[in-house]
This record gives C-alpha cells, structure tokens and sequence, in this order.
C-alpha cells in the first residue's frame, strides 16, 4: 500500500478538477430542471413554477460563474500577482452572490403582481409529475454537491450543495399548492411565489456576507492553526510558537508568520537549521508556507530570572483580558526586562499597556521595561 502523501501542488489540482467536474453536473441538472419547469409553469399560467425554474436557472449560472473563478484563481503567479490569483474565487463568489439576489429582487416584484392580479392555474397530472421527480433530483443533487464540496474545502460547492437542498423544499411547497389547488381549488401560489422570492433574497444576502467575509479576512480555522503550532513544538529546542498569521490568498492557499521561543544558547547557524527544517516540515503536512520565522529567547540558566518570570506573569495574567504572556526574556546584569502581552479585544490594547506598564514597574523598578501588545490573531 502506497502511504506517500500527495504534494500540495498535485491536491490543488485535483481540488480544481472536483470543482469543476461538479459544477458541471449542477449546470446540466440545473439547465434541465429549469427548462422543464419553465415549460410546465408557462403552460399551467403558474408564477410559482416559473420562479422555481428561474432559481434553477441561477443556480446553473452560479455554477458557470463558479468554474470561471476555479480558472481564475489558480493561473500562475506573475510579476503584478507574485502571490497567485487565489482571490479570484472570493470575488466571483460575490458576483454570485449579487445575481442570486437581483433574481429574488425580480421574483418579487413578479410576484407582488400576482397576488394584486391573480391568474388561475391549470395543473396537469403530467406537470405534478414532473415537479415530484425535480424535488427528488435537487435533494440527490444537493447530497452530491455538499458532500464533494466538504471534501475538498471548496466553499462555493458547499453553500451550492444546501441551496440546492433549499431548493427541493421550495419546490415542494410549490408541488403542495398545487395539490391544495386541485383538491380544495384554494390557489395560494401566488403566495407561494412570494415566499420563494423571500428565500431567493435571504440566500443572496447571505451569500454575499460570506463573501464580504472572506475578502476582508476573518480569523483562521482553529484545527489549522493549532496543527502548525503542534508540529512546530514537537521539536525539541521549541518551547512555544506564537503570534501565528495567516495571510489567506484563496481557498487552501496560506502564507504564514511565526514566533517561536528557543534557547538563549542556540547560535544562529543552528537556528537557521532549525527554521528550514520546520518550514518543510509544516508544508509538507498542511500546505502552508511560513514565509516569515521570528524568535523569542529565554532564560536558561538564570534561577533569579526565573523567579521573576514567574512573579511577573502572576500579577499581568491576573487581568482577565490579558490571554497569553510570552517571549519573556531578562538580562539581569543590564536591568532589561522583555516580554509580549496578549489583550483580549475587550479592551483598548493602549490602556491595557499602560497598566500592565505601571503594576510591572511598580514591582521592579530598576528595570527597563519592553512590553508588546499583540493582537490575538489565532487560537
């Protein structure tokens, strides 16, 4: 059995290929479903029928859009984009987002025209049939889409997976009004039709929040950042990584910077070892790449340092805002004392420093004090 584990480039290739062989499936399935739709609501004057193909049809331009941006994203870096294309993906997935919701925009208005000027529908057992048989396609569909977009980390294939899902109850509930029709001659698809624009809005709105999301930049997922932080301490000379950034330029693609905390003893050539050694390493298992590897040294072989380490992180991690205190380093000889603070975002970080300044400087006031305020940036 073959264990060797497939290169980063060779998983972004493949990634693409399932993106954009499913989105292929989605926009036959899409097409068809629409079409047949738009057929059965035109010939039964039904306005919830035709609205349901037209959400068909924006799901099938939704997945053209999707593949534009699968290609776009991944053409190769070059002197104006040294970092990738990768971001590509984020703005087609607002493109999107805005088409979803100008079809839920003109699915309303065409609906609010219906319920001030009804249409009897005329339903045929053919067209019942045909709606029964798109329900249950969209939920296999749905399944299909969510599943290959989970297993290759593509949001756009996820969130078009649940809408598809979406879509089998709307679509049922089209089906439903039908049936109502038919047995009681109640015609509430008008209203229905008025729901169905609602839901269209609703998923346009939040598509584009995720969107948003992703082009501002949003914090790492946990499950990442705590695995880079544990291949980086297993390490032996590795007492702590910290400060972990994420520079996130598409689905999968990461640049990273690190603290790690070492041994005042280490020399730079073995620190230089160590930094390459642990950008390989960390690549090869998650796919980042650490672009950037800063060090904190600390005390070794200084008891009274330690003694006031241990004295100082008591009184700073008193305060519940601060979360973490480290890089902490102290040259008894010269009076210098260097560690980096943590704060929650609870607090102003300029207020929090100027108290952790003042109680520290209280305590020992001989020393010359280097406090930095981080940013809490991952967990």
């Amino acid at each position: 059995m073959d264990n060797t584990k497939a290169s980063p480039a060779v998983k972004v290739r493949d990634r693409n290929k399932v993106i954009i062989r499913t989105s292929l499936i989605g926009i036959a399935a899409n097409i068809l479903l629409a079409g047949f739709k738009a057929i059965v609501g035109l010939s039964a004057h039904s306005i919830a029928i035709v609205l349901d193909a037209v959400n068909n049809f924006s799901d099938a331009l939704s997945s053209v859009i999707t593949i534009i941006g699968t290609r776009l994203a991944n053409k190769m870096p070059d002197k104006q984009h040294p970092l990738g294309h990768g971001r590509a993906e984020y703005l087609t997935a607002m493109l999107v987002s805005a088409l979803v919701l100008y079809a839920g925009m003109t699915s309303l208005v065409e609906s609010v025209k219906k319920v001030i000027n009804p249409e009897t529908a005329s339903y045929s057992g053919l067209s019942l049939l045909i709606m029964g048989v798109a329900i249950v396609v969209k939920l296999i569909l749905g399944s299909f889409v969510k599943a290959r977009g989970t297993e290759v980390n593509s949001g756009s294939l996820i969130a078009s997976g649940e809408d598809a899902r979406f879509d089998a109850i709307l679509s049922a509930s089209v089906l439903a009004s039908a049936v109502i029709f038919i047995l009681t001659g109640i015609s509430l698809e008008a209203y229905v039709g008025l729901v169905i624009a609602i839901m269209i809005i609703k998923s346009g709105i939040e598509m584009i929040s995720e969107a948003l999301d992703d082009v501002l930049g949003h914090r790492p997922d946990s499950e990442l950042t705590e695995r880079i932080k544990q291949l980086l301490v297993e390490e032996e000379p590795v007492r702590g990584a910290y400060d972990l950034f994420l520079n996130d330029y598409g689905p999968d693609r990461y640049y990273a910077s690190v603290h790690l905390e070492l041994p005042d003893t280490m020399t730079v050539g073995e620190v230089d070892v160590l930094t390459r050694k642990l950008q390989t390493k960390v690549h090869k298992e998650t796919g980042v790449i650490l672009t950037g590897v800063s060090v904190y040294s600390y005390n070794t072989s200084d008891s009274e340092a330690a003694d006031i380490r241990n004295a100082v992180l008591k009184t700073v991690k008193a305060h519940d805002w601060v979360l973490q205190v480290h890089g902490f380093y102290l040259d008894t000889k010269k009076k210098d004392m260097r560690f980096d603070v943590v704060m929650s975002f609870d607090i102003d970080s300029k207020d929090g420093l100027k108290q952790i300044c003042e109680e520290v400087s209280a305590m020992y006031p001989d020393y010359q004090l280097t406090i930095t305020p981080d940013l809490d940036l991952s967990d």
